[in-house]
């Protein structure tokens, strides 16, 4: 059975085992911002100890977040037993639009917080920046999250091949 055609209930958990849309979503975009933070908290360290410019480090946060986000997602598919291929697919399906939503939100908000990205790995400053920009990627990020899952989509395709 798909993810788009399994009875999602509105309320409470039920005797399926699925948990109410809200705690579905808040797990989802809490999954998602654990797989974006450590890339991104990773290319952020890497990018401002090398000494490589702000949108360099973007770029390799951005990158380091879509691939542990996704690798966060496929793992307990291909200890399934599925196919990396498959998982990738459905990876993406799951994951793409939580985890572009979270970088863009994230990273605009280092950005604006003056001193936020030329602050290195060892200043307090990154460290708080960085906490306030997950925290607000992650409040806009959970909506997004819950209107996919309703629509079936999002985290409801990785729940269908649970």
């Amino acid at each position: 059975m798909s993810a788009a055609s399994h009875p999602m209930p509105h309320h409470g958990h039920g005797p399926t085992g699925w948990p109410s849309l809200n705690r579905l979503a808040f797990q989802a975009t809490l999954h998602c911002m654990t797989g974006c933070a450590i890339g991104e908290i990773v290319g952020m360290v890497i990018g401002t100890a090398i000494g490589l410019g702000m949108w360099e480090t973007i770029g390799l946060a951005v990158t380091l977040a879509f691939i542990t986000g996704f690798g966060l997602t496929m793992i307990p598919l291909v200890r399934s037993g599925m196919r990396l291929r498959q998982a990738l697919g459905i990876a993406f399906a799951a994951d793409f639009v939580s985890v572009s939503v979270m970088e863009i939100v994230d990273n605009a908000v280092m950005m604006a917080i003056p001193g936020a990205m030329a602050a290195g790995p060892l200043d307090w400053f990154f460290w708080a920046s960085m906490a306030l920009a997950l925290a607000i990627a992650f409040a806009v990020a959970l909506p997004v999250n819950l209107w996919l899952i309703r629509r079936g989509q999002g985290h409801a395709v990785v729940h269908g091949h649970h």
